[in-house]
């Protein structure tokens, strides 16, 4: 048996099914997670941020439009709810480093990419809101510039604008 789409799941959620609303969890929390952990740069806050997420789509999935695809518009919520705390709080600018490390490389190797991907981290951080949303979306979420515009609400003139400077400042505080 065919695993039924999201429009099914939505379909069958609206009718009050949890279970159907409860396998849209599934199917996407990881990348919602990942949407509010990029943006927060906080294991718990992004923990929050990604349930919030999901108590304000379940809520209001009636309004969601059933031709359009879920994931984007649930990637979309939790980025606004991360940019509204964001805006509210000053961004954590350091994380507890949880990655596996690499078995085959050397203490060294290891210890100069951590802290690399530290330095990068806080650059990162230490970005205003909205250009980190862009670059969450361009480079994490891999979606294009079209799908960042309709996403943020942002003119695609402004996508590539956020982009440029972003990236600029980025380059500015790793050297």
């Amino acid at each position: 048996m065919d695993a039924p789409t999201d429009r099914d799941l939505i379909l069958r959620a609206r009718r009050g099914d949890a279970e159907a609303f409860g396998e849209l969890v599934t199917r996407y929390q990881a990348s919602v997670f990942n949407v509010c952990y990029r943006m927060t740069h906080e294991r718990r806050e992004a923990e929050d941020l990604a349930q919030e997420t999901f108590l304000r789509a379940h809520s209001r999935l009636g309004t969601f439009d059933i031709q359009r695809e879920f994931g984007p518009w649930i990637r979309r919520v939790a980025a606004n709810l991360c940019l509204n705390r964001l805006e509210a709080q000053r961004p954590v600018s350091e994380l507890d480093d949880e990655r596996d490390a690499d078995p085959t490389q050397s203490p060294e190797a290891a210890l100069e990419v951590r802290e690399r991907s530290e330095q990068i981290r806080g650059a990162l951080a230490s970005l205003p809101a909205q250009y980190r949303a862009v670059i969450e979306l361009r480079h994490y979420q891999e979606l294009s510039y079209n799908e960042i515009s309709a996403e943020l609400n942002l003119p695609l003139s402004g996508v590539k604008s956020h982009l440029f400077r972003a990236r600029k400042l980025l380059a500015e505080r790793l050297k």
